[in-house]
C-alpha cells in the first residue's frame, strides 16, 4: 500500500512472481536470435504478451498479469534489445520480421492459435500480426494504444505534449543545434548511428528519459537514467521504426485494414492522462468496432506499472480465462 495516496501499488493487483518453465533461443536464421520464455501452466490457453518499445524487451513483471493455473504465457524479447541477439540491431530489423518472428515461435511452440496481450508498440505490433494473421488470434487486449501514425510521432517529438511538461521538453531538445530542431527524430537519429558509442549512449539516454518522465500520472518529473545499454537499444530501435513510418505502407494502415480483424474480440485498456499515445488513437481504433470494448482508465497515464492500467489488465483477463 502507497503509504501517501492509501491507494494500492501495481504489484498488489499482480499474481506472484513466478519462473518460466521453458526457456530457449531460436535461430532465425537471418543473424537474429530471439529469446523465448513461456511460463504458467503448459496446457492452460496460449497467450502471447507483445512488450513495447520498440525496443523495450520483455521483464518478470509481465508474466504476472495471468493466472499461472489457466494460462501458457509465451514472452519473447524482440529483434535487437532484451536477451536477443545482436544487441541493438536495426540490420532485417522491420515490423514484418517482427511478425514472421511471432509466426515462427507459434509453429515451434505448436500452438494453433493465441491470445495477443501488448500495449504502447506492443499494441501496435498486435493489432498488425492480427490484420495479417486474423485467423490465429482469439482475443486482443490493448493497451496504451499506439497506431503508428505520423500524428501521433508530431504530438510526442513535435511539441504536443512538449505544452504540458516545456522544462522536460528542453532537457530533451538541449543536445540538438536550432536549426536541426524541426525534426528532432531525424536530428536524434544522426547521432544514434553515428558510430561513436559514446555519443549513440548520451543520445539514447536523452531519447529514452524523455519517455519514461512521461509515462506516468503520479510521476512528475525525471524517473532516474536509464542504463546506457539498455537506453541506446531502446533509443535505436524506437528511432529507426519512427524514421520508417513503421514500416507500413500508408499512414493510417492499422485503421485501413480494420476490417480484417473486426470478428475478433478486443479490450483496449487506456490511462484517460497518457500523455505519450493520448485515448484519442483508442477511440478511433474502437469506434465502430463492434466487438471491442473501450475502458478508460481515469487519474492513469501510459506505464503498464499504473496501478489502475494494471488493475483492469488483471481483471480483463481473468474474465478471459473464465
Amino acid at each position: 500500500m502507497d503509504q501517501r495516496s492509501g491507494q494500492k501499488r501495481a504489484v498488489e493487483y499482480l499474481y506472484p512472481s513466478i519462473d518460466p518453465f521453458d526457456q530457449r533461443v531460436i535461430d532465425m536464421g537471418d543473424g537474429h536470435r530471439i529469446y523465448v520464455e513461456q511460463c504458467g501452466n503448459p496446457d492452460g490457453q496460449p497467450v502471447l504478451v507483445l512488450h513495447g518499445g520498440p525496443g523495450g524487451g520483455c521483464s518478470p513483471s509481465m508474466r504476472r498479469y495471468f493466472d499461472p493455473e489457466r494460462y501458457r504465457v509465451v514472452l519473447f524479447d524482440q529483434r535487437g534489445c532484451g536477451r536477443s541477439r545482436p544487441h541493438a540491431s536495426v540490420e532485417a530489423n522491420t515490423t514484418w520480421h517482427l511478425v514472421a518472428d511471432i509466426e515462427a515461435i507459434r509453429h515451434k511452440l505448436g500452438i494453433d492459435r493465441w491470445a495477443c496481450f501488448g500495449g504502447s508498440w506492443g499494441a501496435t505490433l498486435a493489432l498488425i500480426y492480427a490484420i495479417s494473421h486474423p485467423d490465429r488470434v482469439t482475443h486482443l487486449v490493448l493497451r496504451g494504444v499506439f497506431l503508428m501514425m505520423q500524428s501521433e510521432l508530431d504530438w510526442f517529438y513535435g511539441g504536443g505534449a512538449a505544452a504540458f511538461f516545456p522544462d522536460l521538453w528542453a532537457k530533451f531538445v538541449a543536445p540538438v543545434p536550432q536549426v536541426e530542431r524541426a525534426d528532432l527524430i531525424s536530428a536524434y537519429h544522426r547521432r544514434l548511428f553515428s558510430g561513436n558509442l559514446m555519443e549513440e549512449s548520451r543520445f539514447g539516454r536523452a531519447w529514452a528519459n524523455w519517455e519514461n518522465a512521461l509515462a506516468s500520472v503520479t510521476q512528475d518529473g525525471p524517473v532516474g537514467e536509464s542504463p546506457s545499454e539498455y537506453a541506446r537499444a531502446f533509443a535505436r530501435l524506437e528511432n529507426h521504426y519512427f524514421c520508417h513510418g513503421g514500416f507500413l505502407e500508408s499512414d493510417g494502415w492499422i485503421l485501413s485494414n480494420r476490417h480484417r480483424i473486426e470478428h475478433i474480440p478486443a479490450v483496449i485498456v487506456q490511462g484517460r492522462y497518457d500523455m505519450i499515445c493520448p485515448p484519442v488513437s483508442a477511440w478511433r481504433l474502437a469506434d465502430g468496432w463492434d466487438k471491442a470494448e473501450l475502458r478508460l482508465v481515469p487519474l492513469s497515464g501510459h506505464a503498464l506499472s499504473e496501478p489502475g492500467i494494471s488493475a483492469e489488465l488483471v481483471r480483463v483477463m481473468d474474465d478471459l480465462s473464465r
